[in-house]
């Protein structure tokens, strides 16, 4: 073995790399110069030649795949970041705060931004226009003054106010209703119209069934006119506003809004104060606040249109929010017969009668004989002379059960019939009892010619 060469690579410091081409120091000897012309070291001193040669850390070969792999990595990113902004966009999770077109006004799908505009606009717009249909339905509404004169040598005084509404201006006249309770009694009447004018009014007509009448003034100072809607087609629910002059003329023009509450009510009426019911009314129940004054105003719905004219307030210490209105359609074929008759035309019979009921029970059964069976119906009391009741063979003591088919209880039923299904000139079957006896007859319903409309406490007319 030759130490030599060992001894040679030995003199190399520790941890030097040893290079072939470098420049031996001038001060190497012959001896190592011989050993660098070797052209080939033996294998067993390369390997101790590695051995003792400190070993380098190889360095990965670059690799060109991986430099691709991330740029197209880096592109799906940036791709799929923008289809979550662009879903978030049109799911209006994000919005643009600016008024130029975006993603979030554009698409099909995208409209609770613009559902909630619509929505403020179309509440705004809904305020603004109930306020102008109010306004204008207020113009058309007018106080009325009950005044009367209780002796010749004292002055008119105010004995009751109410409300009314001018419907019509023709010929230099305008025409107002009103409700027959806010002008009953009156020797002179005065409106006082929205913007403060007042005027002399005439009446021209009331009927005490409907409680309605008709008034007439100058219509110089009169600019507004109300609409009329119609009442047929109310639903429950629906906006009512009630507009009047309530506990006078310091709150005139007040409006109270609230919703119709309930359709057909049936409402019974006193109509002369004796404590007998003489009527039963159909009318709309609204919790509109409706308070003394308000009577004979306008009840509207939101497009400013009369769908009621307003005149009765149940009372009463446990109830509240109950109010009532003639409905307009069942008030207009009236108003038309008092502005143009002074009154109106119902089918006549011509008797005077009272509730069964209310006929002693001894009396019943010894005068009227009976039978057993009948409890009710009405009882004649008086037939007029020449009457329709007379022409037909009715007497004093018939009791009435019966007209066509419709069951016949009190003289409310026998109105409610005749005035709600028949008309001056129909024919009607008549059932009655006469000494116990069940008879029937035909009669024919004429026009009234007489005051038929006073009634007592004892029996009412027909």
């Amino acid at each position: 073995m030759n130490r030599e060469n060992d001894n040679q690579y030995n003199e190399h410091p520790e941890g030097r790399q040893h290079d072939t081409n470098e420049q031996e120091p001038a001060y190497m000897d012959d001896q190592h110069k011989d050993a660098e012309s070797i052209e080939e070291t033996p294998p067993k001193y390369r390997q101790a030649i590695q051995v003792e040669e400190p070993i380098k850390e190889q360095q990965p070969p670059k690799q060109k795949g991986k430099v691709w792999t991330g740029f197209v990595s880096g592109i799906a990113g940036g791709i799929l970041v923008l289809a979550i902004v662009a879903i978030l966009v049109f799911t209006n999770v994000i919005s643009f705060g600016s008024n130029t077109a975006s993603p979030s006004t554009m698409g099909t799908n995208n409209t609770s931004t613009t559902e909630s505009s619509n929505k403020t606009l179309a509440t705004q717009t809904s305020t603004q226009n109930l306020t102008s249909a109010i306004q204008d339905a207020s113009a058309a509404v007018v106080g009325v003054e009950n005044l009367q004169q209780t002796d010749l040598f004292s002055e008119s005084e105010e004995a009751g106010s109410g409300s009314g509404v001018i419907y019509k201006k023709e010929n230099g006249k305008a025409y107002i209703v009103t409700n027959n309770h806010v002008v009953d009694g009156a020797t002179s009447l005065e409106v006082t119209l929205a913007n403060g004018e007042k005027a002399k009014a005439t009446l021209l007509g009331t009927d005490q069934i409907s409680d309605l009448a008709v008034l007439e003034i100058d219509g110089a100072n009169v600019d507004t006119v109300a609409t009329f809607g119609t009442s047929d087609d109310l639903t429950v629910g629906q906006q009512a506003i009630a507009i009047g002059n309530p506990l006078g003329a310091e709150f005139a023009g007040s409006v109270t809004q609230g919703i119709i509450s309930g359709l057909d009510r049936s409402v019974a009426v006193d109509s002369n104060n004796d404590g007998t019911e003489d009527w039963v009314t159909e009318v709309l129940q609204t919790d509109a606040a409706i308070n003394p004054g308000n009577s004979g105003g306008a009840l509207i719905n939101a497009n400013g249109e009369v769908i009621g004219i307003n005149s009765m307030k149940i009372a009463q210490e446990e109830v509240e929010g109950i109010g009532f209105a003639i409905p307009i359609d069942a008030a207009k074929p009236i108003i038309n017969q008092l502005e143009k008759s002074g009154k109106v035309e119902r089918p006549y019979v011509g008797i005077g009668a009272v509730s069964l009921d209310q006929v002693p029970q001894v009396n019943a059964q010894q005068t009227l004989n009976l039978p057993e069976g009948v409890t009710q119906g009405v009882v004649l009391a008086q037939v007029v002379e020449n009457s329709p009741a007379a022409d037909a063979g009715l007497q004093q003591y018939d009791v009435i059960t019966k007209i066509d088919d419709q069951d016949i209880t009190s003289m409310v039923d026998l109105r409610s019939y005749l005035y709600s299904d028949k008309k001056i000139g129909d024919k009607v079957t008549v059932t009655y009892y006469r000494d116990g006896k069940k008879e029937t007859t035909k009669l024919t319903l004429a026009k009234d010619q007489t005051a038929q409309s006073e009634q007592s406490t004892q029996q009412q007319q027909q």
